[in-house]
């Protein structure tokens, strides 16, 4: 591998040097192939969503494979990492597919994808972190079965793609909220001298690239190619960072925003239940509906609520 003929040690400036090329890299592949992506059909039930027809649509296809090139080019590689690395691409080509097609993919068809796509991340998971199998709480490691930790980790998984996948609704909010995520995960990684916040600072090179062109008035959009493997990517973090609990406050406005939706919809469809009929889903639509925000100020306000939310963990942690 290239990482192994140029010997980077991740020095600050080795380090620098990575993340400028990929967010260049990533900036140029975007503008090369932004005109031969499928254009979005606007959104009949979204607010404002007219304003996204005609846009191209799935480039996440574009800074997604940034990021596996760099990566495979740039750090060091093992098993483990390539099955994460292989699983990332699935869930941006099933993204990306639902994308580029005329007709919508149904949300069984979605799930099932997204649930064999978690399965297999968990299951990868416990096979090579066998001491990790459990759940930190207050300093104190609590050991639980295999199994159970496979199902709590699939529910991580398809729960982080899909509320990830509902908070890109908002020119440059999926992309924002994904950057302070990734650096807080980053900020973890680094006290742990753990290698998967090199891969997070490139995820953030490639996210940064895509804002380039994706902030108010936006020009292209990512699409389900990026969201959902952007929601695969948190979840990989959240499991390696061996307190998986820290995902509930790392993503705490992907939670609220795309969360909620979700058990609205549940409620509605399975138990009939009416309890949020005057809140308006995703909750990023609501702002705007609802409390008259613009996009500029739904962005920078639900940033600064992850901020805090990011904060809690840095007075915990460290």
């Amino acid at each position: 591998m290239l990482y192994q003929l140029l010997k980077f040690q991740y020095t600050g400036q080795s380090l620098f040097y990575i993340i400028l090329i990929t967010f260049l890299i990533t900036i140029v592949a975007i503008q090369a192939t932004k005109n031969i992506l499928p254009q979005d059909g606007g959104r009949a039930f979204a607010v404002n969503g007219e304003l996204s027809k005609g846009k191209p649509r799935g480039v996440g296809i574009v800074f997604i494979i940034c990021y596996v090139v760099m990566s495979l080019l740039y750090v060091p590689l093992n098993r483990e990492y390539m099955i994460y690395t292989i699983l990332l691409v699935a869930s941006m080509l099933s993204g990306f597919l639902d994308d580029r097609s005329e007709i919508p993919w149904g949300g069984l068809k979605k799930g099932l994808i997204d649930l064999a796509i978690a399965l297999m991340a968990a299951i990868t998971f416990v096979n090579y972190n066998t001491e990790h199998i459990g759940l930190q709480f207050q300093n104190k490691f609590f050991s639980i079965p295999v199994v159970v930790y496979v199902i709590l980790a699939v529910i991580l998984f398809w729960a982080s793609i899909n509320v990830t996948n509902c908070s890109d609704g908002v020119d440059g909010l999926c992309g924002s909220l994904g950057v302070v995520t990734l650096l807080t995960f980053y900020c973890v990684f680094s006290k742990q001298h753990c290698e998967y916040g090199v891969y997070a600072l490139m995820m953030i090179a490639c996210l940064l690239g895509y804002l380039w062109f994706n902030m108010s008035p936006s020009k292209v959009l990512m699409g389900d190619a990026g969201s959902r493997a952007l929601g695969f990517f948190i979840g990989v973090l959240a499991l390696k960072s061996y307190n998986p609990l820290l995902y509930l406050l790392a993503a705490f406005m992907f939670i609220l925003d795309g969360g909620l939706g979700l058990i609205k919809v549940s409620l509605i469809r399975v138990c009939k239940i009416h309890i949020m009929k005057n809140i308006r889903t995703p909750i990023h639509d609501h702002a705007r509906k609802n409390l008259r925000w613009s996009d500029t100020q739904v962005v920078f306000r639900f940033v600064v609520i992850q901020l805090i939310a990011s904060s809690i963990i840095f007075f915990c942690y460290f």
